[in-house]
């Protein structure tokens, strides 16, 4: 299978694997039902996907994969530490708010065995956390950044850009914020952190 038309087939079984979870629970979305819903064979995501857990690991990757590769492109380019921070902001705010973010945060927390938990902790925030602290370390040793080390401050930094929004969008009680809302919160939330850092006198 040609490399373009394999990322196809990709795509459409993860898209599958999304719409089984959010009719079934992490707990029915079996491999032979990802399958069926997305009219590929069991093989293809064994061979693929190694398992269940590997299916949505991957899915996990791919919701943060452009969070690293913003922060990763940051820092190999030395880019401003503050206004790598400050572009980051609004990807990150989108990213976690997005229908998918939610479909995997739902299905984790009604998972008894905390599988996908593992999963979504592994192949997101303990992804992305240490690259906003590398980011961080460097806005520290330029003198932009005060902070005790750079992991509470990468801490801080997402409490402040997400605040609740996370947590309300799983719940319901929000829906996914347009552009015009995730610009103003993701700045207000960065003001917010650059406030708390800022170099004293």
């Amino acid at each position: 299978m040609k490399e373009e038309n394999r990322q196809s087939r990709r795509a459409q079984i993860e898209a599958a694997a999304y719409r089984v979870l959010q009719e079934k629970g992490y707990r029915g979305a079996s491999m032979l039902a990802v399958a069926k819903a997305a009219k590929a064979s069991n093989e293809t995501l064994y061979r693929w996907y190694g398992d269940k857990q590997g299916l949505f690991a991957a899915l996990v990757v791919k919701n943060a994969e452009i969070l690293k590769e913003t922060l990763e492109n940051a820092l190999d380019q030395d880019t401003d530490p503050v206004d790598g921070l400050r572009l980051l902001a609004p990807i990150l705010l989108e990213t976690l708010t997005s229908d998918r973010a939610v479909a995997l945060n739902r299905a984790a927390a009604a998972d008894g065995s905390n599988e996908l938990g593992r999963a979504i902790a592994k192949g997101g925030r303990d992804a992305i956390a240490p690259l906003i602290g590398d980011l961080i370390s460097r806005g520290m040793a330029s003198g932009q950044i005060n902070a005790p080390n750079p992991h509470q401050a990468a801490e801080w930094y997402i409490a402040l850009v997400i605040g609740d929004a996370q947590i309300r969008r799983a719940i319901g009680v929000t829906s996914e914020p347009d552009q015009d809302v995730v610009k103003q919160r993701a700045a207000a939330g960065l003001a917010a952190f650059l406030k708390l850092v800022a170099p004293g006198d």
